[in-house]
């Protein structure tokens, strides 16, 4: 039990350094280091938690066994990223939420296409993956051609009805000045209601960077060549090789959280005018 009392004292210091900090003058690197601070703490007490418990590698590795297996495996990690998130899942998100916002001013303009699609859209969204992976491997054959239109099922609607509310965000008075300056659609479009679509667009964004690494993922289940993060945790597990799992859990987390992160500093460029962005 002294590993789990000396993970409880982890866990105070911890917790007693993140209040310090919370207690400081307000700081633009205070977040992002009580963020590290509590990604150091849990860690640790995962290793002096499953060291006491004498947890099995078989259900929880330790990131003591985690680490060296992740530093071996760079090179596997390194294919296995550049085939499952830069091909399946950039190509797809680009474009699926490229195709989404292109059809959302195509919606913006009829309203019979907002009234027929967007439904359509609904029942498509609420599609489980795991019927629709399938599909796509038979029609795009074993290769990250399937994963990425897996990766355009998932992102697109949700990108469509984010920018379709956004261009519906600006004010009749606002679009009645636009007319009074003898201002037509374009003018309006690029000038008036695409700037109050940003949120939206940026918020439909940041949804779909993590559908686009999950379906990519959860695609390469279904088939795939033998390299791919879904193919490797799917190989691993049934190896019992956890610890490899891991790594690789690892590899997409710090991939989705980079995308994410790149997604929100480009939002906050872009909308710096925004209330919720400028202070």
């Amino acid at each position: 039990m002294t590993y789990v009392f000396m993970a409880i004292l982890v866990w105070g210091v911890g917790w007693g350094i993140n209040i310090a900090i919370s207690r400081r003058k307000s700081s633009r690197w205070a977040s992002p280091i009580s963020a590290v601070i509590f990604g150091i703490t849990f860690i640790a007490m995962w290793e002096l938690i499953g060291t006491g418990l004498e947890v099995s590698p078989i259900i929880l590795p330790l990131p003591s066994a985690i680490g060296p297996t992740f530093v071996n495996s760079l090179p596997i990690m390194w294919a296995d990223f550049v085939q499952t998130f830069v091909k399946s899942a950039l190509s797809g998100f680009a474009m699926g939420c490229g195709g989404a916002f292109l059809v959302s001013l195509a919606i913006d303009r009829s309203d019979f296409l907002q009234r027929g699609l967007l439904p359509v859209g609904n029942f498509v969204a609420a599609l489980p993956i795991i019927g629709m992976a399938p599909i796509m491997v038979m029609w795009f054959g074993f290769d990250w051609q399937s994963k990425a239109a897996v990766v355009v099922i998932m992102v697109f609607f949700p990108m469509l009805v984010n920018t379709v509310k956004g261009l519906q965000a600006s004010e009749v008075m606002q679009r009645d000045l636009m007319r009074t300056y003898a201002a037509g659609y374009w003018k309006t479009l690029f000038y008036l209601r695409l700037p109050a679509a940003a949120p939206f667009i940026f918020n439909g964004l940041k949804i779909c960077t993590t559908l686009a690494l999950i379906g990519a993922i959860v695609a390469e289940f279904f088939g795939s060549p033998t390299v791919g993060m879904g193919f490797r945790i799917s190989t691993g597990a049934g190896r019992f090789e956890l610890d490899l799992v891991w790594a690789e859990i690892v590899v997409a987390a710090i991939a989705g959280s980079a995308f994410y992160g790149l997604v929100v500093l480009i939002e906050r460029a872009a909308t710096f005018w925004h209330p919720s962005i400028r202070k």
